[in-house]
């Protein structure tokens, strides 16, 4: 899979575990940084990530700040993209499973938990059918004339 991953300065440090990990893994990886811990903007990093996936660039995306929080609202401004954070492997392959999730959003906090959320991530494919309609519809959302339904 083709994958493109980002961070904030506080996301450096689980940043530099997971590029690695992922091409253990047999995944083809672009490190957008930062690549060291001088206060950064997460938007600017979140954009770089967002944009490869809207584009079609990268097949997913995973972003990592303090929180998650602001890299996922930021993901979710690109046509396309469905961010969210998640807080254990069951959400993980459920984002996925239901919701199409192509950009995962990652708290620095979750350094020990992180390799079997982002696995049980990859790992997941879109169930289609009944969620097909849910994601076209949110898709229609994103469309609409001035964000409306």
């Amino acid at each position: 899979m083709r994958l493109s991953v980002g961070s904030d300065h506080r996301g450096v440090p689980l940043k530099s575990e997971l590029v690695p990990l992922l091409r253990s893994w047999g995944h083809e990886v672009a490190d957008e940084g930062p690549n060291e811990a001088g206060s950064v903007d997460y938007p600017d990093y979140a954009a770089v990530v967002a944009g490869k996936v809207s584009r079609g660039e990268v097949d997913r995306g995973i972003l990592v700040c303090g929180s998650g929080v602001g890299m996922a609202v930021t993901a979710n401004k690109f046509p396309g993209v469905r961010s969210t954070i998640v807080p254990n492997e069951k959400v993980a392959r459920l984002c996925v499973q239901h919701n199409n999730v192509n950009v995962l959003a990652l708290s620095e906090e979750q350094i020990k938990e992180f390799p079997t959320l982002v696995k049980a991530w990859l790992e997941a494919t879109f169930d289609g059918g009944r969620h097909a309609t849910r994601v076209d519809k949110i898709s229609a959302c994103e469309r609409a004339a001035h964000g409306g339904c």
